[in-house]
């Protein structure tokens, strides 16, 4: 199937990132059928999707008819054989690699053989994942940014199983929805979080050695390299909880010591500090 020819696309998760691709694929025309684990979750990922195409309507990015007929074309559901039919899976579960391979495993009997599975992870190696189902060759990395909605960047991840026509259609389906792609090799953080990560540690291990303020950490890169804010504010975003599950997996590949985890990322986690979805993290937000 060409990228093109995709009407139904399924999506595992529907917590930031998962929500974001619902909304992008939903505004591009297609029909989202989105998973999730319980009914209270399916409601609060709608929830999310109402108030980030709402957003989009108040700063002029779509108009309202186009919200409404995006929120028209997608449901919500918590069972996988819903997923039956979807020409594309996009999967963004929980970044833990045993909860994805269980996924693709389970989805690997559901959906038709054909069908690309491309995975949202952010440091889970995609051979891990295609070697969990019996289409090694139709698992993808589609690696995308937050949020997906305002973000231009889709990262394609090509292991050493997937094929140079999966390869093709992810990156045809990125550009359909609007996004430039990237194509990198089958390690662990890709490219943008390779070079991310280090750069995060380093700025909370300056503030966790009283090195510079919190604010002086963040202004100085804001107006010093001229970034659209700094690296723990930008931390906060990403969500603490998913920085330290990003490292971790990359230390765990390299042993290489920038990779791992500063001891103060790990205490704010386990005090349930985890940036913006929690409103307290290196900053607070209320």
């Amino acid at each position: 199937m060409r990228a093109e020819d995709v009407k139904r696309v399924g999506v595992i998760g529907c917590g930031v990132m998962g929500a974001g691709i619902v909304e992008v694929s939903a505004r591009a025309g297609l029909d989202v059928v989105y998973l999730e684990a319980t009914p209270d979750l399916v409601e609060r990922g709608r929830h999310r999707l109402e108030a980030s195409l709402g957003r989009a309507v108040e700063r002029g990015a779509i108009a309202e008819d186009q919200r409404r007929a995006a929120l028209e074309r997608v449901r919500g559901t918590t069972s996988i054989d819903d997923l039956s039919d979807a020409e594309l899976i996009l999967e963004a579960a929980t970044e833990d690699r045993d909860i994805k391979q269980a996924l693709f495993r389970e989805l690997d009997g559901v959906v038709r053989p054909e069908v690309v599975f491309g995975s949202n992870t952010s440091s889970i190696p995609i051979v891990d994942l295609g070697a969990a189902t019996e289409r090694p060759d139709r698992v993808v990395g589609i690696h995308w940014f937050n949020p997906v909605p305002v973000m231009g960047l889709v990262e394609v991840v090509r292991s050493i199983t997937t094929s140079d026509e999966t390869v093709e259609f992810a990156r045809a389906f990125g550009a359909m929805l609007g996004k430039t792609t990237v194509l990198s090799r089958d390690r662990a953080g890709f490219i943008v979080n390779t070079l991310l990560i280090p750069y995060l540690n380093d700025a909370i291990r300056m503030l966790e050695d009283g090195f510079a303020t919190r604010e002086d950490i963040d202004t100085a890169i804001h107006l010093g390299l001229n970034h659209p804010m700094g690296p723990l504010r930008l931390a906060d975003l990403i969500g603490l909880d998913t920085c330290l599950q990003i490292s971790n997996v990359l230390y765990e590949e390299f042993r290489d010591a920038r990779f791992a985890p500063p001891p103060l990322l790990k205490r704010m986690v386990t005090a349930g500090h985890l940036g913006r979805k929690t409103a307290k993290g290196f900053f607070d937000y209320v």
